[in-house]
């Protein structure tokens, strides 16, 4: 039969509750956020003459997890208006309505019996057909569809969102033996492409595979870390992106997610286990006495650090997990640790440290080796192969190798012979790989990745719309390439351009490259793509190379730089052939300047965009300020009031405003309503794709050079009070109102009168004027130095 999701009921309106809610509204799907009704008013309610009669009182749980929403950082909604599609409710007056919903998500207390007493009540209101599923984290899936009728259990599963929804990748899928085969594939695919998500399938087992996992490498770092003294911090230090784990390492993680909550998590499989296992998942005393004090980290404002002010400053202090006393931060500081920075890979970075025999490497061999082994001896169980088992733990714990590629990078021979040194019992399965002469559990042949399943190599099936650069380049289908970029053929007549200079930042190869492509794509392609597989789309242009060159005096280099870079910009408005940009993650400074001027954008749902060069001391120099005043000029429609769009231009741009998604993005006017986004990362490219060659089909024709009115000298005034007015309030430097004047000069148009048409070339080059200007500026080099150095901006 044919389905799909219009509408949908959450049932608990908690933080994961209200979070789902929320992503459901960002990709367009409103819900109904029902909770329990509460047993009185509350003193608000009652100064106000409430009585539990009031809907407002019986719907107050989901009404004020609603009002939450707006204020939680990070932000669940997309864009604050997002909002609407959340109507708030409660389990007793509301529960007839669940037969207007197609998905049914329960996201009650973990306790089995309050679940089972919810879905009699579900199983008694639903349509039959209508889709039930449970975000529990741990408690059998099966048990809890116990008792309900055959419609209930066939259209039943776990659907585990990982937490914050909006942001984390992992959507764990948990089918019974009773789910329909039908449903299951829908739910996978809807979770997929609607919901943006790395869609996983999990067997119905306690914590399913990734808490299982993660939690249990954490605990066992845990004992590592009280059995051989190390501290807090050192562990920290090791075992973040040292190891390909994420920056919050080990413990600023449990910080992050809640120690009340990791407690629970761990106590769930503690319960359900048996022998050596269930010991590893006991919870350490020191933790206990954590979180009876409350120290259950970000959310209580301390854990196992704490930010406090001293002499130095804002310092971060750690916990001594023996006398529950916060001391100074410390680092591991050992050879291997110094050696692996000097890698070329990632393999290499690992083997470095963790087969050295210094203090870094045997706390880092002991607590990758029993987490390598126990998700072998477990993959069966709760997966159905190895490939669930590193989806998960990359998707859901942010790990950038899972248990079995990190085998792969440590080299699975010399790592077992290790292990068996050491008296370990290698699973049986393994042993039979290795004896059959396969030693690595995955393998790549012809631009495509196969994993060891049951004796043999079985190929990584993936959804169409995934394309991976990388397997291109292997299937030579390279065009050109330079040190920053490389043309490919992305097939059905595309091509793309992909960026992979350090940190993706702009310079002079980068720009050749764009030029080499568009005349390769007008020559022999339907159009192009601009996209990469980084960490960011693009953070801006190589603000080293500019600083050593400005602070070396050479102005005249740097002028043809900027030339060059606004005609390269130019090269993309006006490309014969449409181009598509495909940002995600960061888009900034120059990566938005890419972006702007292409024939149609296609962007991630989580795209950073912003014009950022205020930060450093510059304003725009690649055009930036022309395309955001061209569309703005084009949001604005009709006859615009032209002070009052070069107002918002100069705001935007000022203020550095970067959205915090690609909704945001359309609001600030980086992004067209015209223009594209997708909802699931790994589709962007396949998208943008597409997007050429309906462009290219529909006749595509470049853009005609046009006059642009400008707001000239009357919105020039009206732009510099506005900072004058900053500066008198103290908010702005005497240099921040030098660049605001500069930014002001080149959005107004110059010294014209309001309303004056003038030429593209024209607002290019009075913008190049004022870039190289504060260029020459010391006080913004100082902004740029300490911006290389630090990180942040500098407001001098």
């Amino acid at each position: 039969m044919s389905r799909s999701i219009h509408k949908v009921a959450v049932l608990g309106a908690g933080v994961m509750g209200s979070g789902i809610a929320a992503h459901l509204a960002n990709v367009g799907i409103p819900s109904i956020l029902l909770d329990v009704v509460p047993k009185e008013p509350n003193e608000k309610e009652k100064a106000k003459g409430l009585t539990l009669e009031d809907r407002s009182v019986r719907n107050r749980l989901s009404i004020d997890a609603i009002a939450k929403l707006k204020k939680q950082k990070p932000a669940p909604l997309s864009k604050k208006e997002n909002i609407q599609l959340i109507e708030p409710g409660n389990m007793e007056d509301d529960m007839e309505r669940l037969n207007e919903v197609d998905w049914i998500i329960e996201v009650v207390i973990e306790n089995l019996d309050i679940k089972k007493k919810v879905y009699e009540k579900v199983d008694h209101y639903r349509r039959p057909g209508t889709i039930v599923s449970s975000n529990t984290s741990g408690i059998s899936v099966g048990a809890m569809a116990e008792g309900r009728s055959d419609d209930f259990r066939s259209h039943f599963l776990g659907t585990h969102f990982f937490n914050p929804p909006r942001y984390l990748k992992l959507l764990e899928v948990i089918p019974t033996k009773d789910t329909d085969p039908a449903v299951l594939s829908y739910m996978k695919t809807f979770g997929e492409e609607t919901l943006g998500k790395g869609v996983v399938e999990a067997k119905d087992t306690p914590n399913f595979i990734a808490n299982r996992i993660g939690t249990y490498g954490l605990l066992v770092t845990v004992r590592e870390m009280l059995n051989r003294g190390f501290s807090v911090g050192e562990v920290d230090s090791v075992t973040g992106p040292l190891i390909g784990r994420p920056k919050s390492a080990t413990f600023r993680t449990l910080d992050v997610v809640g120690l009340d909550t990791f407690i629970h998590v761990a106590k769930n499989v503690y319960d359900q286990v048996s022998g050596e296992e269930k010991e590893v998942f006991r919870t350490p005393d020191f933790m206990e006495k954590m979180n009876h004090k409350g120290w259950i980290g970000s959310k209580a404002g301390q854990g196992f650090f704490l930010k406090k002010k001293g002499e130095k400053g804002r310092e971060i202090l750690e916990l001594n997990p023996e006398t529950l006393e916060y001391e100074p931060r410390k680092k591991l500081r050992t050879g291997s640790v110094e050696a692996s920075k000097q890698a070329k890979s990632k393999s290499e970075k690992l083997k470095t440290v963790a087969y050295s025999e210094d203090r870094a490497g045997e706390l880092v061999w002991n607590i990758l080796k029993p987490v390598l082994l126990y998700s072998a001896e477990k993959t069966y169980e709760i997966a159905d192969d190895i490939l669930a088992i590193d989806r998960a733990m990359k998707w859901g714990f942010g790990w950038e190798m899972g248990p079995f590629e990190t085998w792969d990078a440590l080299g699975v021979e010399k790592s077992i012979s290790k292990m068996k040194e050491q008296g370990e019992e290698i699973p049986s399965w393994i042993e039979e790989m290795l004896s059959s002469g396969k030693t690595n559990f995955y393998k790549r042949e012809g631009g495509k990745t196969f994993f060891y399943h049951n004796g043999e190599y079985k190929k990584v099936d993936e959804n169409e719309k995934v394309i991976h650069l990388k397997g291109l380049k292997e299937q030579n289908r390279v065009i050109k390439k330079n040190t920053g970029a490389t043309l490919l053929d992305l097939g059905d007549g595309v091509a793309g351009l992909e960026f992979h200079s350090p940190n993706n930042a702009i310079g002079m190869d980068i720009l050749q490259m764009i030029n080499e492509a568009i005349d390769e794509t007008e020559k022999n392609f339907e159009g192009l793509v601009i996209g990469n597989q980084g960490k960011n789309f693009c953070v801006g242009a190589n603000v080293a190379l500019m600083l050593m060159e400005a602070q070396d005096d050479n102005f005249f280099e740097i002028e043809l730089i900027a030339r060059k870079f606004q005609q390269s910009m130019g090269r993309i408005r006006y490309s014969k052939k449409p181009v598509v940009a495909a940002p995600f993650q960061m888009t900034l400074g120059g990566g938005a300047e890419v972006v702007m001027p292409a024939a149609s954008i296609q962007a991630s749902f989580e795209t950073y965009l912003g014009l950022v060069e205020v930060g450093v001391g510059l304003i725009p120099g690649g055009g930036g300020n022309k395309e955001l005043y061209l569309r703005k000029l084009e949001q604005a429609g009709g006859k615009p009031n032209l002070i009052d769009v070069a107002a918002d231009v100069f705001e935007t741009i000022a203020m550095a405003k970067v959205s915090t998604s690609a909704h945001e993005a359309t609001d600030l006017g980086y992004i067209r309503n015209k223009d594209g986004i997708s909802v699931n990362a790994d589709h962007v490219l396949h998208d943008a794709k597409k997007k050429v060659l309906f462009l290219a089909e529909q006749g595509y024709q470049p853009p005609v050079s046009k006059k642009i009115p400008v707001s000239g000298e009357a919105g020039y005034a009206a732009m510099l009070m506005g900072a004058k007015t900053m500066q008198w309030s103290g908010y702005i430097s005497e240099h921040d109102l030098k660049i605001a004047s500069k930014l002001a000069h080149v959005i107004a148009g110059g010294k014209v009168k309001e309303g004056t048409l003038v030429d593209e070339q024209y607002l290019l080059d009075i913008e190049r004027e004022a870039f190289l200007s504060l260029l020459g500026e010391p006080k913004t080099q100082a902004r740029m130095q300490h911006m290389l150095m630090k990180g942040k901006p500098l407001r001098n």
